[in-house]
């Protein structure tokens, strides 16, 4: 069965009165259920990781400054939204959520988040509203727990997954690729194992080909006992932060891909969710949605 994890807690009233913008991690999976993609026994309500696990990839200070809320305003900034315990709270269910995801992979081949795809958290610090590292977590705790002995990071989110990238840069048992807007955020781009800048307006013709001559070559190459895939729709051309010319088909056919391909090499994959910023908030919802209806089709 396809498990898919959803904490109920995802949007919090801000002091000024304002909701962080979250709206998506509440339609889908009302999306889902309304239009039989899945059932109410596809999710799954995640445990908050613990603080051990959480060690193993973030730093101590920063880990504990963010527990006490003690970060400047200059971090703040970067994070892009004000610091709110609850926030807080909510990255340790996500990532408990890709951890317990990437264990129902290991059964079933593929399991999902409805969030999670916080690639901008480095260890010391938080970017881009990520504070910390779900896919990062989650690989060091297979490392550390389970039979896993290789792990290949697929991040495909229009922006350069560069927290990730930095974390395991001197970590040869995880393999970051991602392939992202060249021009786009951030600006100051990290070093993954490969990356693949993207020209303003790639259409899905040019995008598509250059992933299926790409992942093919890169299983061969790194031999992964498992996958991390983020799978934002920031490539749409319609996304305010985008920059790409992408269309809703050509993202769908991106996951049946990506999952195609981790399923006939008998590979388990685990996908969190990442950007997705249209204006239309239907058109994000589908673009999602169809990553489920992937996983559901090849997989169940």
């Amino acid at each position: 069965m396809l498990k898919i994890a959803h904490h109920p807690i995802y949007t919090y009233s801000l002091p000024d009165g304002h909701r962080f913008p979250m709206a998506k991690y509440e339609l889908l999976p009302k999306y889902l259920l309304d239009n039989k993609i899945c059932t109410i026994e596809n999710f799954f309500e995640p445990q908050k990781v613990s603080e051990a696990s959480i060690l193993k990839v973030h730093t101590e200070d920063y880990y504990r400054r963010l527990l006490s809320l003690d970060i400047d305003e200059k971090e703040i900034r970067k994070m892009g939204f004000p610091l709110r315990t609850e926030l807080v709270e909510r990255g340790h269910y996500i990532i408990g959520g890709t951890i317990k995801g990437s264990e129902y992979a290991i059964k079933n081949g593929v399991a999902l988040n409805i969030a999670g795809g916080t690639h901008h958290a480095y260890a010391d610090h938080g970017e881009a509203f990520c504070l910390l590292n779900d896919q990062a977590v989650a690989a060091k705790y297979l490392l550390d727990n389970h039979e896993i002995h290789k792990i290949l990071i697929v991040d495909l989110d229009v922006h350069q997954g560069n927290g990730t990238a930095k974390i395991f840069e001197n970590e040869n048992r995880v393999y970051t690729f991602s392939m992202h807007g060249a021009k786009n955020y951030p600006f100051k781009k990290e070093k993954s194992d490969l990356d693949i800048g993207l020209d303003d307006g790639t259409t899905d013709d040019a995008y598509l080909e250059i992933l299926y001559s790409t992942l093919p070559k890169l299983i061969k190459k790194v031999q992964p006992d498992f996958i991390f895939y983020l799978s934002g729709v920031d490539i749409l051309a319609t996304d305010k932060l985008g920059r790409l010319g992408g269309t809703i088909n050509g993202c769908k056919e991106r996951d049946r891909f990506v999952l195609q391909t981790c399923k006939d090499h008998k590979i388990p994959v685990q996908i969190s969710m990442g950007g997705g910023y249209s204006p239309d908030i239907d058109l994000i919802i589908e673009a999602h949605a169809n990553t489920y209806r992937v996983a559901q089709k090849l997989f169940f």
